[in-house]
């Protein structure tokens, strides 16, 4: 039977040939997975994980309680993992994002504290001045309008970027290697901050970043009585950051030149070069964004918590990469989507959050992921050997 051709210079569409998005079969998993943590559960828990249908209420049986847990797992770690994505893309990698969490989170908390606690000077205070021979907070680095702690964390993540991006894009230092050197500098630089002391008590505007009602604000109230908005959005304002950053940097991977020639960088640098594309310039400004939102997951930690550790973050990237990888992203760069890696978050957030709901040990949940991340790249490899085999 004769194929259907185009104007192509003689090529033809084979139908047989066409394939649906790879974000398609990721959702497909991330419904399989839901679908054998509620079997295992209803035969050893005998009860529903996503479920509740003895109390359903305003109209849904959802388990609305561990969907907000689950959300609120993946959603900061997540926000590190849109810009590990773009990372990899480009056929990078970024080791360093969970310290810069730490460094971060350290350094703007510092700057977010206020001078008096329950009407005595700030125990925890880092910034301190001497008034009639003893040391108190410093009066004007304490409440400070909550833009300056938030600027600060954004630039310690920028400069950290920054750093990472111009030693692997001028000094042809392998990612690895840079990467790995930024993570043990900046976990200096936060347990250095405040000799390994913890910051506490921020101002009432900086807690509110992450505990506040965000979506009621950007929403002008309309929805503020809706279920959904009741429900989910309560309180959850790390996951709003998290899909908000999402649909922008979806927006700006398909539709923009920054993302596209991310793309280009990562299928073939050399070829991007020859294009007139300033590869190194813009590994630069990959890196750069990368941190910046690793900076602004610190700053939605340390408001979520109200304070801020020197361990804070680790682990993180390895979660973030792990998110990507299970979301498609190839480690050999060029392909890979924010859609996707939203998706790989949720898988991550229902493995925790199954675990969990069947009282397994938190070490096991170490040696699945671990499996899953394994699995995720050899899955990754032979499509990629069994696409250079049909081409």
């Amino acid at each position: 039977m004769a194929k259907a051709a185009h104007s192509t210079g003689g090529l033809a569409f084979d139908a047989r040939k066409r394939s649906w998005p790879a974000e398609a079969n990721i959702f497909i998993a991330l419904l399989l997975l839901i679908a054998l943590f509620e079997a295992i559960g209803h035969f050893t828990v005998g009860q529903s994980m996503l479920f509740d249908f003895n109390s359903a209420r305003d109209g849904t049986v959802l388990n609305m309680a561990r969907i907000k847990i689950i959300v609120l797992q993946v959603a900061i770690i997540g926000i590190i993992a849109i810009g590990v994505t773009q990372v990899i893309i480009t056929g990078g990698i970024d080791l360093s994002s969970g310290s810069v969490v730490g460094a971060a989170a350290m350094i703007a908390m510092s700057f977010a504290q206020v001078a008096e606690v329950n009407g005595n000077p700030n125990p925890k205070a880092i910034f301190l001045s001497e008034v009639d021979g003893a040391m108190v907070p410093h009066p004007l680095l304490m409440d400070l309008p909550v833009l300056i702690p938030v600027l600060v964390g954004l630039a310690c993540g920028l400069v950290a970027g920054l750093i990472n991006g111009m030693f692997i894009a001028y000094t042809g230092i392998p990612p690895f290697i840079a990467t790995l050197g930024m993570m043990v500098s900046a976990r200096g630089v936060a347990k250095w901050w405040s000799q390994g002391n913890p910051i506490s008590f921020p101002t009432d505007s900086y807690a509110a970043i992450s505990n506040g009602n965000l979506m009621d604000t950007l929403t002008f109230g309309l929805f503020s009585d809706t279920w959904l908005m009741r429900e989910l959005f309560n309180g959850q304002n790390p996951a709003v950051f998290f899909l908000l950053l999402a649909v922008l940097f979806h927006v700006v991977m398909r539709r923009t030149v920054y993302g596209k020639h991310t793309y280009a960088i990562g299928s073939n640098p050399d070829a991007a070069r020859m294009s007139g594309i300033n590869v190194a310039r813009h590994k630069v400004l990959v890196y750069a964004i990368a941190g910046m939102l690793a900076g602004f997951a610190a700053i939605l930690l340390t408001s979520k918590n109200l304070t801020a550790q020197a361990g804070m973050g680790v682990m993180y990237e390895l979660d973030a990469i792990a998110m990507a990888v299970i979301g498609g992203v190839s480690l050999s760069g060029g392909r890979g989507s924010i859609v996707g890696t939203v998706l790989g978050a949720m898988i991550f957030g229902v493995i925790i959050s199954g675990f969990t709901y069947l009282r397994l040990d938190a070490y096991y949940q170490e040696m699945v992921k671990g499996a899953i991340i394994v699995g995720a790249v050899v899955l990754d490899q032979w499509r990629q050997r069994r696409a250079a085999a049909g081409s």
